[in-house]
């Protein structure tokens, strides 16, 4: 399946004054985004992960064993996101985006298109972890069906609890149903 386009509104952000409609296109990650991926992680992570840590991911998708996706904009990478997979389980291992794209719909693009892949690869449910501060992303995992089942105490830089949150028969026709009514909410 090819990765589809999507639209985010502009709002005149700096840098792109001359994109009449900014197209958000999601493709595979590769060693080459590596870099850029590493300036939006060191910004939106306390303690981000490193080059070789990406690199590994990389090398783990070439072996099935894991998704990771970057969001672009003309040629500025704007975002990732990634999975694992165990057993028959997606876990979302991170979804950022550059600050000065934030708020524009861009992680929720990037979750529908890891939660589609997910459905697509015969995985049964969805996991992953969130820092219990971070409002936001439970807001927007919450509205994909994810439930809390958990607490992980100071997961966080030894710190942040987080909460473990799972969307269980993603495979059903009410999930399919959900991910299409997020898509029909677009901006």
């Amino acid at each position: 399946m090819s990765v589809r386009d999507r639209f985010v509104r502009n709002a005149g952000r700096p840098g792109i004054e001359n994109i009449e409609h900014p197209v958000l296109e999601l493709v595979p990650m590769e060693k080459r985004h590596v870099r850029e991926v590493l300036e939006i992680e060191n910004v939106v992570y306390p303690k981000p992960w490193t080059q070789r840590i990406f690199t590994e991911e990389v090398d783990l998708m070439r072996r099935g064993q894991r998704l990771y996706l970057v969001g672009k904009i003309g040629r500025q990478l704007v975002g990732y996101g990634g999975l694992l997979f165990i057993d028959d389980a997606a876990h979302v291992t991170n979804i950022a985006v550059d600050p000065s794209w934030q708020h524009r719909g861009i992680a929720t693009e990037m979750l529908l298109e890891l939660a589609w892949r997910a459905r697509e690869l015969g995985c049964a449910a969805l996991t992953l972890e969130v820092r219990h501060t971070n409002s936001a992303a439970q807001a927007l995992y919450r509205r994909f069906g994810f439930a809390p089942a958990g607490v992980r105490k100071r997961y966080y830089e030894n710190t942040d609890d987080a909460i473990v949150m799972w969307c269980q028969d993603i495979q059903s026709a009410e999930f399919a149903e959900r991910l299409k009514s997020i898509e029909a909410t677009r901006p």
